[in-house]
């Protein structure tokens, strides 16, 4: 069981706590890339932005290419995209999916795990988030709670 949003790993390019959207209405799952450049030998570099509070940087990948494929994201007009490959985990479960690449700047999550992907092995609790990944507290809510729990709250 996994919420409709969750943190993923990509242990293979050093990749943890990205935020992800479970997208059971989506075939594929879509990764937001930026400086996507073609290289030899059938291969593609591309930057993976880790942006955080207080954390901004980048991560270069190079991969090969799994295949070329048409895609029909929500705006309705069919794109080609590039895919590769990658080990997604979610929770304690790690499984290959393939990942099309795509600038997603405008979205809330920068990636999207699609039907294929989440298989038979996950049910999405489409009422909840975060089931198998919390994420880490607020500093403002981790000092409110100790005020409290100190009595010195309201």
């Amino acid at each position: 069981m996994i919420g409709w949003a969750e943190l993923v790993d990509l242990p293979m390019w050093n990749i943890t706590r990205l935020r992800a959207k479970m997208d059971t209405g989506a075939r594929t799952s879509a990764l937001h890339v930026e400086n996507i450049e073609e290289v030899a030998h059938n291969r593609v570099r591309f930057d993976v932005r880790l942006h955080r509070r207080k954390l901004d940087r980048r991560v270069t990948v190079e991969a090969p290419i799994v295949r070329r494929g048409r895609v029909r994201p929500s705006s309705g007009i069919s794109q080609t995209r590039v895919f590769v490959s990658a080990i997604v985990q979610i929770g304690q479960v790690a499984k290959e999916v393939e990942l099309s690449l795509v600038s997603r700047e405008r979205m809330i999550f920068r990636m999207l795990i699609g039907r294929t992907a989440l298989g038979h092995r996950f049910l999405v609790d489409a009422g909840r988030r975060y089931v198998v990944s919390k994420p880490k507290k607020k500093k403002r809510a981790i000092a409110a709670a100790t005020v409290m729990r100190k009595g010195k709250g309201p």
